[in-house]
């Protein structure tokens, strides 16, 4: 089978090699579909600070069982899956604490620890990492179902939202699933905020609530505009942009939770004397849980999470670069690129 394999920055090469047996416990993918995401994007340009090349790429993707290894009872051949790329001991006091995430020696398929990603015909992996997809759900859905688990995840630390205040900072493709998740888990009010008017119609067409441009405009401002003198009560910073970090906190009112689900790859400058005073919550994000997969698929195969508008472009596996390169080209408005692997 043919596997793709980042070898430096910039630089994907196609190399043969055999189909693998699944041993006890693990199941054989045929891989139909893979997303493009932020990560891979960082790692593709050797900018990822924790990633090392080479490496096979591919940790959001989606397939079907071709093969089914000793031990393994709940899943046959044909069944559509998708699977949760997290690599963990099960041992350490994280892992315990059913923090799996959060493991000491966690790794990320295709992306950290010198891991193989699915970018390859066939694809082999533990079957406690696979997860059905339901009737009715497709192979295009179920390649989107870590990126929008990583957005339910975000949404749950940011404190049970019934009812909430919800402020989601930038409108790419997690904060758009950010979004729906707030509205997925019963939020109240949900206002997304981004400087791109195209990301904000698209974002409308999703069913969010309140989608506000804010080119040139103050959070706080924003913040009292649309939810009065209560606040935010969460405010979900999906943007990873450093100047933001500082609205945020400013913003933020007494009480408020503020998640950090965008990427930071450089130090950030925080007035803690207001974080303390403000009691306000910094929460960081790593990933998901187990639970986590479960909701998403359940979220999306009712429509609560709508996906269809936000797949861009496909390219076929073996267009891998231009993929990047069309990505590279359409920043600011591509959303998720699909590669096509299999059938």
């Amino acid at each position: 089978m043919f596997q793709a394999v980042l070898e430096k920055p910039k630089t994907i090469v196609f190399r043969e090699v055999a189909v693998p047996e699944p041993g006890k416990d693990e199941v054989l993918i045929k891989v139909s579909r893979i997303g493009i995401c932020g990560s891979d994007i960082h790692v593709y340009h050797g900018k990822h600070k924790y990633a090392t090349l080479p490496v096979v790429q591919g940790h959001e993707g989606s397939g079907t069982i071709a093969k089914v290894g000793a031990g393994v009872t709940n899943f046959t051949v044909g069944e559509q899956v998708t699977i949760r790329p997290q690599l963990f001991c099960g041992e350490c006091i994280m892992c315990q604490k059913g923090r799996n995430n959060l493991c000491l020696d966690y790794k990320v398929i295709g992306v950290l620890g010198s891991t193989i990603g699915m970018a390859s015909e066939y694809f082999l992996i533990k079957a406690s990492l696979v997860h059905k997809l339901p009737k009715g759900m497709t192979l295009d859905q179920g390649a989107m179902v870590e990126p929008a688990a990583v957005a339910v995840h975000s949404v749950k630390l940011g404190a049970a939202p019934a009812g909430n205040n919800t402020l989601v900072v930038g409108a790419g493709p997690i904060g758009n699933l950010v979004a729906q998740a707030a509205k997925a888990l019963g939020a109240g009010k949900v206002v997304l905020v981004d400087i791109s008017q195209q990301r904000l119609e698209l974002a409308k067409q999703c069913g969010i609530d309140v989608c506000v441009n804010s080119k040139d405009r103050n959070l706080a401002d924003i913040i009292e505009e649309q939810f009065g003198s209560n606040g935010a009560d969460v405010i979900i910073d999906c943007a990873g942009a450093v100047p933001l970090m500082e609205q945020m906190v400013q913003a933020a009112r007494r009480g408020t939770n503020i998640v950090l689900t965008g990427n930071y790859y450089d130090k950030v400058p925080v007035e803690l004397g207001l974080v303390q005073r403000r009691e306000i919550n910094l929460v960081g994000v790593m990933n998901y849980v187990a639970e986590d997969y479960e909701d998403t698929i359940r979220f999306i195969a009712s429509g609560a999470i709508k996906l269809e508008l936000l797949m861009s472009k496909y390219f076929d596996i073996k267009e891998y670069s231009e993929a990047y390169q069309y990505i590279d080209e359409n920043m600011a408005q591509v959303m998720k690129v699909l590669l096509k692997v299999g059938d």
